[in-house]
């Protein structure tokens, strides 16, 4: 259960309609604007372009679909029992929200974030903290019961569209000039100070302009984000954000009235079980529509079925500027709240609900294990790799070097894709699974290696592969040495921590247990220190690999030779590699088992796959030459 859970309680308990000790104030109200202000500089902190742009087909398809339906469903509905336009906006907004604290604190625990549903869910949260943004600007304009809503909208667009060109185009200078002269200062005290300067600053800006202050936050936030000082920003905020958002939710417990609640539980309890199958079933249709099987979107349906923290802020703010009357607003907040107290029961069990509703859900699943026994089929000694991220590449690599055969199992489809067309033994799957251990011959394994940088699913796999299967061995990597006894305990034979230095102990490891000689293995690590980690560079980036700075990291790409193609029929020496600073990682041929090292006089064919190496853009740039020659 999430802390606020304690707030609400705590205020509840406090508040007006138990034991009084705390009364309705407008000093409470102050407290409640400073919280959403936080809270709102906050989500303006980790906004993050590229995070966006690489989840926009979720964010502004399914996310942005999700929001809009229900805003007209819940404004139609409300305006056939008689409630105005205004009214019907801030129930559809409160409904329309989920809890990003209570997944994702789930989701982690559940070693779900990875996922098809997990990311599902966790996209459409973000877009849902987008759009709360617009709907806290619109709240202050819509209290007026004579404005008129399209002209209010278009308003607030303009005056926000106005502020974001100016704030961005002065402000982002302006703000990296100015915290720099502070950081040199190295007071603490003056940069705490300053951060909150600025926030307050920008807030106050945002009201002066006929806007909420949670805009002026959310700019705020958003500025500092493309600063050097986020990091420390958003280290230096953190009391005073935590603090005053317990405050915060627990002026929303005080809110609360047990009279209201007992007298119309029965409507309330009505509301509470249609809100849960309205969400879980739009959120299904929207992403079966999106071309995701229906299991997965059961899944995150039943994942994002209940209403969340920014639920709590829109009512808040609603009851401020007096836009719903108290019962109505008692029944929504009592909804939302006992929505939010059966969340973490309810997800629990998404997988059990989408397996009980989605029989195709099942087979797919078995079609995925099936195929992966059809592959292992051929396979005898051989190694199994959990995981393909960076580390796992890098021993694949050294095993190849070896001629020690591997099946590598991982769950991000992207990466899998791109690894598979490059030549590599990779599968999709979760390794967390014992049948899928089982469809990939662990029986016939001669060692299983755990990849994975989360020390709870490399736990997780270890006790599932050890409750079947006691003598294979193991070796699994840590980031650092905490959590070496832990691993060690579950199941492993072998504990490795770090990752580049963690990748080449691990690979040494592997290798002596694979009875290579050990003055090979020696020699093999020798050469590999002293060519500067040559083997280490780049590797293939999935969806799931999110990174502060992608530009700054070298990455593997696969090019595939079509027959229109421009670089067809050229010799890799009269293509200009150089100009656009790539390099050729290797090569692979159709029907081919090897990889080819690249060699000037080789003449590309349709269907053979150059695997480079470079930074994004130019990866980018070199793959349009490619194709058009220009």
């Amino acid at each position: 259960m999430p802390p606020m859970i304690a707030y609400f309680v705590v205020g509840l308990i406090l508040g007006p309609s138990v034991a009084g000790v705390i009364v309705d104030s407008e000093a409470n109200h102050h407290l409640v604007e400073f919280g959403i202000v936080f809270l709102m500089f906050t989500i303006g902190l980790e906004f993050s372009l590229p995070t966006l742009n690489s989840m926009r087909k979720i964010l502004f398809g399914i996310g942005l679909s999700q929001v809009v339906i229900t805003l007209l469903f819940t404004i139609i509905i409300g305006s056939l029992f008689g409630l105005s336009l205004s009214e019907g906006f801030i129930i559809g907004s409160a409904i329309t929200m989920s809890s990003t604290a209570i997944v994702s604190k789930i989701l982690m625990e559940r070693l779900d974030l990875n996922t098809r549903h997990g990311k599902l869910s966790i996209g459409i949260l973000l877009f849902q903290d987008l759009a709360v943004i617009l709907v806290l600007v619109l709240i202050p304009s819509l209290s007026n019961p004579d404005a008129n809503f399209l002209n209010a909208f278009s308003l607030v667009i303009v005056k926000t569209a106005v502020l974001f060109s100016i704030i961005f185009k002065v402000g982002k200078p302006v703000m990296n000039y100015w915290f720099g002269i502070i950081a040199r200062q190295k007071s603490s005290e003056l940069f705490v100070l300053n951060v909150l300067l600025v926030t307050l600053s920008f807030s106050y800006l945002t009201y002066l302009s006929g806007l909420s202050y949670a805009l002026g936050a959310f700019m705020a936030g958003m500025l500092i984000s493309e600063s050097h000082y986020r990091f420390q920003v958003e280290s230096d905020i953190a009391p005073f954000r935590d603090i005053l958002l317990g405050l915060f939710f627990i002026t929303v417990g005080m809110m609360l009235n047990l009279t209201i609640l007992i007298q119309y539980l029965f409507p309330i309890i009505g509301l509470l079980i249609f809100l849960i199958v309205f969400k879980s079933v739009l959120i299904t249709f929207l992403i079966r529509i999106f071309k995701y099987e229906l299991g997965v979107g059961i899944r995150a349906g039943v994942i994002l079925a209940h209403a969340g923290e920014f639920s709590f802020v829109i009512l808040a703010l609603a009851k401020q500027q007096d836009m719903l009357n108290d019962i109505l607003l008692q029944i929504i907040l009592s909804v939302s709240i006992l929505s939010m107290l059966l969340a973490p029961f309810i997800i629990q069990i998404n997988g059990k609900i989408a397996r009980f509703l989605s029989k195709s859900y099942i087979k797919n699943d078995q079609k995925n294990i099936d195929n992966l026994e059809q592959i292992a089929e051929k396979f005898n000694d051989h190694v199994i790799l959990c995981g393909f991220g960076r580390s796992g590449q890098y021993i694949a690599r050294f095993l190849k070097e070896e001629n020690i055969k591997y099946i590598a199992i991982d769950i991000d489809s992207n990466r899998v894709s791109d690894a598979t067309i490059a030549g590599e033994n990779v599968v999709y799957g979760d390794s967390s699974r014992y049948d899928v251990l089982k469809a990939a011959g662990i029986e016939r394994a001669k060692g299983l290696m755990v990849t994975y940088s989360d020390d709870r699913a490399s736990q997780k796999l270890l006790t599932a592969v050890r409750d079947h299967n006691k003598n294979i061995p193991i070796i699994a990597r840590t980031l650092d040495e905490t959590s070496i006894d832990k691993i060690r305990m579950a199941g492993a034979d072998e504990v490795v921590p770090e990752v580049l230095e963690g990748s080449l102990m691990l690979a040494s490891h592997a290798l002596v247990m694979f009875d290579v000689p050990l003055w090979r293995v020696i020699k093999k690590i020798r050469e590999f220190r002293e060519s500067k980690y040559k083997i280490f560079k780049g590797y293939f980036k999935g969806s799931t690999d999110f990174s502060e700075d992608l530009t700054s990291q070298q990455q593997l790409y696969s090019v595939e030779i079509s027959k229109n193609s421009h670089i067809k029929g050229l010799m890799l020496k009269d293509i200009p590699f150089e100009v656009y600073g790539v390099q050729v990682h290797h090569l692979r041929r159709p029907n081919m088992l090897e990889d080819i090292q690249p060699r000037d006089d080789i003449t590309l064919d349709r269907g053979d796959v150059i695997v480079l190496l470079g930074y994004v853009e130019e990866i980018k740039l070199f793959e349009i030459f490619a194709q058009n020659g220009h």
